[in-house]
């Protein structure tokens, strides 16, 4: 039976009954101070054995076994077999194996996690902005969508999907918000390279800086892909990480005040 804490993000989507998901928050760990209490990065200096007892502690909330990445914001995809191990250097995970969860540790960037209408393969992509705008058009977000695709579903082979974005359902965790990101004109060339239109996702504040909004750059690739069933973070106050410090850790809120932060978890996985 799956217990999941109270204030851990259950995702309102349309997914099928076989699917489950579920967004951590800072709640119901054993983590000291900065990262108190959920705390699941084991790369962030908090103790070991307390990352270990968070951790189980989400598998036991989930009734499955969470595999965490190594990620390293790239564009790399894991196939995740029944015998997979934590530590895959990749930025993106897919399964069709009951019972195993596709996780993405975040502290600012977007977990972006993926179904197919049948509930028969679940994906977890990690999207920071480096990893969101790739090399020009070709980003996490387009190689874990091939990925996905790429395994024939156990009831429609791929060649069989007519138009394959259609039978996908998208789910956008929180991110840092459009008015706390700021970035430099580097960023915004990089998306608007292969995306004119992705200047409709920056801010101008002056001085070659601007904010931007990093759900909403996803969300346009998911389109551009053709997927048009996208639930969750619609870019308000409710989902940023940086302004609800009671809820989310933030890394660019607190890495250089307080040393380091912790990291969520956003899981996705089959029932059995």
């Amino acid at each position: 039976m799956v217990v999941l804490h109270p204030d851990w993000i259950v995702p309102q989507w349309p997914a099928p009954a076989t699917v489950r998901a579920v967004c951590t928050t800072r709640a119901g760990g054993v983590s000291a101070p900065p990262f108190d209490s959920l705390n699941l990065g084991d790369h962030v200096r908090d103790a070991p054995d307390a990352v270990a007892a968070n951790r189980q502690t989400l598998c036991e909330a989930l009734g499955a076994r969470a595999v965490f990445l190594q990620q390293v914001h790239g564009s790399a995809v894991a196939e995740l077999a029944a015998d997979a191990a934590d530590g895959t250097v990749a930025d993106a995970a897919v399964t069709s194996v009951p019972g195993l969860a596709c996780t993405i540790m975040v502290a600012d960037c977007l977990p972006v996690l993926l179904t197919d209408r049948q509930g028969t393969r679940v994906g977890a992509a990690h999207c920071g902005w480096r990893g969101l705008a790739g090399d020009g058009r070709i980003g996490v977000l387009e190689s874990f969508f091939d990925v996905f695709w790429r395994h024939p579903s156990a009831s429609r082979p791929r060649e069989a999907i007519e138009n394959i974005a259609s039978e996908t359902i998208a789910w956008l965790g929180p991110c840092i918000g459009a008015d706390a990101f700021e970035v430099g004109a580097d960023v915004r060339d990089a998306f608007c390279a292969a995306d004119a239109g992705a200047a409709a996702c920056f801010r101008a504040l002056g001085g070659g800086k601007f904010l931007a909004d990093l759900a909403g750059l996803a969300r346009r690739r998911l389109r551009r892909l053709g997927v048009t069933a996208i639930a969750g973070n619609d870019g308000s106050a409710a989902w940023c990480t940086y302004s609800r410090p009671e809820r989310f850790f933030s890394h660019r809120r607190d890495a250089a005040a307080l040393g380091s932060t912790g990291r969520l978890a956003a899981c996705v996985w089959l029932t059995a």
